[in-house]
């Protein structure tokens, strides 16, 4: 055999070999949770179904004081219609009904479609920047195709490319490989803020890794690429927190435990250790405290003295931006703690509470629905956001769920 033959075979044999290795990676990972084809779907579309239940919930009265929901709504416990103003981060079409969504449901159906472009077994963090700046290019090029001078039809297209707008700023020099313009980019980014960028897309990233919470954890920390700071330490256990609780079997203390990994050494941080692991410990406090208050049913009532205590720890601890990383994690661990996991009454906790809270409630709502999976969720308020977001807003949860599951089984 000369050696022209020799590299010729050994070319055929790595690639004939490297795609059946990448889909045994794949299987494996929906086998180790142990989970079925239709148990997979579930969870999938409950952490669609369940963050958008958050997102709807809590965009009534997204970044109002307690007083101004007391005032208009009451203690929120459905889902209600919202009269509020259009904006790139919020709602596009004025006066949506009940189970109308802002932009933590539209983050989740970009990160679902990139994942359709992706092999689950190694996520690509430059294929994420270019799917975003893509996205957003798209939007540029569509009010350039305009024709109408309507104000009404340029702020629809404005609206658009708005919202992606500061993410393409940190998108451009990172796929151009420009390390000093990317770190210039992302110290601007929403004006230098420690804002909650991963933690929008954190719950779609641990879906796919069912019952693996170091690998939700590492893949996800890759596309923290917008995060600053610990904060991509936060999203990255948000998608480890998602991938435990899919397992097979699972329960509160598998989520919790997903919290403790640390793959890249952020307890060895010098002078300050795990500011994530501190957050936790707050989180329990408050929780501790408030089960001492207060431990019957009547703690999720609005003049329960444990939940008093628990918004005013929480009011202690709030940042100067209320979509601050840390302080979103906080919430909603806190959330999750008091309401011992249940999806309903970590709902109600979050949207009274207040502050960001359609994007807390999306957080917790996107961990814990890929939890309990969609036929576990309130049927109520699922049916609802299902048919807004498919009729309205042009959104399908069910078939990208759909598309999602048949993406990891084959």
């Amino acid at each position: 055999m000369n050696k022209l033959t020799l590299i010729l075979l050994t070319l055929i044999i790595f690639s004939c070999s490297k795609p059946d290795k990448i889909e045994e990676e794949k299987t494996n990972y929906i086998l180790e949770s142990g989970l079925n084809e239709n148990e997979l779907k579930d969870k999938i579309l409950g952490m669609l179904v369940g963050s958008a239940i958050g997102d709807a919930m809590g965009a009534p009265t997204e970044m109002w004081a307690r007083a101004d929901i007391n005032l208009q709504y009451g203690f929120v416990e459905t889902l209600d219609s919202m009269i509020r103003e259009v904006s790139p981060e919020g709602i596009w079409l004025p006066n949506l009904p009940a189970g109308g969504t802002t932009d933590d449901t539209r983050w989740k159906e970009l990160t679902v479609n990139y994942l359709l472009s992706q092999s689950p077994t190694s996520l690509d963090s430059k294929d994420f920047a270019e799917f975003i700046f893509n996205q957003y290019s798209s939007y540029v090029q569509e009010l350039k195709n305009s024709e109408s001078i309507d104000p009404s039809d340029i702020e629809k297209s404005t609206l658009k490319f708005t919202w992606l707008q500061e993410w393409a700023k940190v998108s451009q020099p990172y796929i151009a490989g420009n390390v000093d313009g990317y770190a210039d980019s992302l110290s601007r980014f929403y004006g230098g803020e420690m804002v909650c960028a991963g933690l929008l897309y954190a719950p779609a990233i641990g879906a796919i890794y069912p019952g693996n919470p170091e690998k939700a954890y590492l893949e996800s920390y890759k596309l923290a690429i917008y995060d600053i700071g610990y904060a991509r330490d936060l999203t990255a256990l948000s998608a480890a927190m998602t991938a435990a609780g899919m397992k097979k079997g699972a329960n509160k203390e598998d989520i919790l435990a997903a919290l403790r990994i640390d793959p890249k050494g952020y307890y060895q941080s010098r002078l300050v250790g795990r500011t994530a692991q501190q957050i936790l410990i707050n989180s329990l406090a408050i929780d501790q405290k408030a089960w001492q208050l207060d431990s019957t049913e009547n703690r999720f009532s609005p003049d329960s003295e444990a939940l008093k205590f628990a918004f005013s720890e929480l009011d202690q601890r709030q940042q100067d931006m209320p979509f601050h990383a840390g302080e979103i994690y906080l919430q909603v661990l806190t959330a999750m703690l008091y309401a011992d996991f249940d999806f309903q009454k970590t709902m109600v906790f979050l949207v009274n509470y207040g502050r960001d809270n359609d994007t807390t409630a999306a957080v917790a709502g996107g961990i814990l629905g890929a939890h309990v999976g969609f036929e576990k969720l309130p049927s109520d308020s699922k049916q609802k956001v299902l048919k807004v977001s498919k009729e309205v807003l042009g959104i399908d949860l069910e078939k990208l769920a759909d598309r999602l599951t048949q993406h990891l089984l084959t």
